[in-house]
């Protein structure tokens, strides 16, 4: 399986986790929770904030390590694109990251239940 196979597979992954957590943030904007937190909107625009930094992080310290010959990849395995010495195919676990643990982070939220007021009985009477 080539780098490329392997990325595709893996990000199909981070774009169903994606797609559910927008969907379900978008529900949580329906139900009108005050306080709720983020709109998916602004949420998309937070991931993608992040992506970039990543993306330029990941491009220059990549392209560092692969430069020493700390790293290496099979040139039969890569598509031939590439960012500086970097394969195109070394940016997917980037993409992954910044995509991917928001997203669990929105869908692995614990929802608390609304704080009960007491009864008119179990007031304190002073």
């Amino acid at each position: 399986m080539t780098y490329a196979g392997l990325n595709a597979w893996f990000l199909a992954v981070v774009a169903v986790a994606a797609l559910l957590a927008v969907v379900r943030l978008d529900a949580r904007r329906r139900r009108g929770a005050p306080g709720s937190g983020p709109t998916a909107g602004t949420w998309l625009l937070g991931v993608g904030a992040v992506l970039v930094v990543l993306l330029l992080m990941t491009a220059l310290f990549d392209n560092v390590m692969i430069g020493i010959g700390l790293v290496g990849y099979d040139p039969e395995l890569i598509s031939g694109a590439f960012i500086g010495v970097a394969p195109l195919e070394d940016f997917a676990y980037a993409i992954a990251a910044a995509v991917l643990l928001p997203s669990l982070w929105v869908l692995l939220e614990r929802r608390t239940p609304a704080p009960v007021s007491p009864s008119p009985s179990q007031e304190d009477p002073a």
